[in-house]
């Protein structure tokens, strides 16, 4: 039976398919943006200049100083550059890290974002910020981030290793999941994320035999999306939480990091959640639990298992728990200091996941 829900679409729009870069000035007339700032990661800045040039004079400055978990310094000193510059709106050009600058700025200004994602992170279709002062990631939902206009182009990702396509694309797969088991998931949002999973799943093992097919990175640019959406939607749960403490605290790759704890916490949650058991065993091929399949996906990908090999020590195990119970929020199981720690200890270890009634 359909439980009791509350939906409520997120407003913005979305521009999707090859060569959809080339509609970039449009999307800024239709908010109105004449100067604009072009952000984006170090390794973006030849897509980020070609951008600037595609934009003419509406672009005042491209700032290629965005890096994973948003540092408080870095957001301070782009938008203190945007002000100075007069822009009416940002251009992200990259994945998590420029959007997430972005928001940043949007957060503190409220200029519009119009994002042009290159990975499957999905931080696109959320109004979720998060920014990281002293090694602690704070995040907050504010409508003000929430990008305006989406321009979704799969030629962009046809350069994106194939390493970070598979662990970004997981990462997605990981908005999907915390959906389906949220505590304000609805059918809606239910339905996208199933078929996201569905696309990315199916996407993935052609993306690593043919990285430069652009019909796979499209399907995958589109389960990325179908993810990204469900993120934007629905709380997050257990899930997100440790990887925002893996990363603020001990400054794990953020997408790497969702790929190996995503399975150890689905494991977890599975017995508390079988309507997303159910949705993600129709979604995810093979036999056996989806955290099994999911375990075993990234395996056979190439991706990492473990949070040792991503730079994480035994010594950092408690004080991640403590972190991660240290405030209240919804999760279909109970979540305690020493289930957590044991959840972290085997996913230190890259071992399977084992589900615990």
């Amino acid at each position: 039976m359909t439980h009791d829900f509350v939906y409520d679409a997120n407003p913005m729009r979305v521009r999707f398919g090859s060569g959809a870069l080339a509609s970039l000035p449009e999307e800024l007339d239709l908010l109105g943006l004449n100067r604009v700032l072009v952000l984006c990661s170090p390794g973006r800045r030849d897509t980020a200049d070609r951008i600037a040039g595609l934009l003419g004079n509406r672009c005042v400055g491209v700032r290629a100083d965005a890096v994973m978990h948003v540092p408080a310094d870095v957001a301070e000193r782009a938008a203190a550059a945007a002000v100075e510059l007069g822009a009416d709106g940002c251009v992200t050009v990259g994945g998590g890290s420029a959007i997430g600058l972005g928001k940043a700025i949007a957060l503190k200004h409220s200029l519009p974002v119009v994002a042009v994602p290159t990975t499957y992170a999905g931080s696109e279709m959320t109004p979720v910020w998060g920014v990281t002062t002293k090694g602690r990631k704070e995040t907050g939902r504010d409508p003000k981030v929430l990008p305006r206009s989406v321009v979704y182009d799969p030629d962009l990702t046809l350069a994106l290793p194939v390493e970070i396509s598979v662990t970004s694309a997981i990462n997605a797969m990981a908005h999907a999941v915390e959906a389906l088991y949220a505590p304000d998931a609805n059918p809606v949002i239910s339905l996208l994320a199933e078929d996201g999973v569905r696309a990315l799943a199916a996407a993935l093992p052609a993306v690593v035999a043919a990285p430069g097919d652009p019909n796979v990175r499209s399907q995958a640019l589109y389960g990325a999306w179908l993810c990204g959406t469900a993120l934007g939607a629905t709380t997050m749960s257990l899930h997100h939480k440790l990887c925002h403490a893996l990363g603020g605290t001990v400054n794990l790759p953020h997408a790497p990091a969702h790929t190996v704890v995503l399975p150890h916490v689905l494991a977890f949650n599975a017995p508390y959640a079988p309507l997303a058991v159910a949705a993600l065993s129709r979604a995810l091929p093979g036999e056996g639990a989806p955290a099994d399949r999911l375990w075993r996906l990234a395996c056979e990908l190439g991706a990492p298992t473990s949070l040792r090999e991503l730079g994480m020590d035994e010594a950092d195990v408690d004080r991640i728990a403590d972190e991660v119970t240290s405030r209240p929020y919804g999760n279909p199981r109970p979540v305690t200091t020493e289930a957590v720690a044991t959840l972290l200890r085997a996913a230190l270890a890259g071992d399977q996941p084992v589900a615990t009634a």
